[in-house]
């Protein structure tokens, strides 16, 4: 008779998965937090505006974005965490601005960020 596994898995990194010994609210470990922050401050995207890298680094550290395919397409989270969105690495996002496709959203930019952050 086999009984279910008490013991619980670990917590990995978002980005690199490597374990995390202190899980963290945005799902990323320290070097992978501080490479994202680093490219979102010294290499920002030029189709993103300041406001929208501002927003992008703040859904990542509130943990509003899972990769789904290997770093390449995330399921986000919209401001008021009523909504999912798909967000490929490149920018594209199907949420309401992100289909007008006006300018890119921060959701896009927030995918952008994690996939770039060598």
């Amino acid at each position: 008779m086999s009984t279910p596994d008490s013991t619980p898995h670990p917590t990995r990194c978002l980005k690199c998965r490597r374990i995390l010994r202190n899980p963290s609210p945005d799902g990323l470990g320290p070097k992978c937090r501080r490479m994202v922050r680093r490219t979102a401050r010294l290499n920002p995207p030029a189709a993103f505006k300041p406001y929208q890298l501002a927003k992008a680094v703040e859904l990542l550290e509130m943990g509003g974005l899972v990769p789904l395919r290997a770093n390449r397409i995330f399921l986000t989270v919209s401001d008021d965490g009523s909504e999912v969105y798909r967000t490929a690495a490149t920018g594209q996002c199907n949420c309401p601005a992100g289909l007008r496709a006006t300018s890119p959203c921060y959701h896009g930019a927030a995918a952008h960020l994690l996939a770039t952050a060598a």
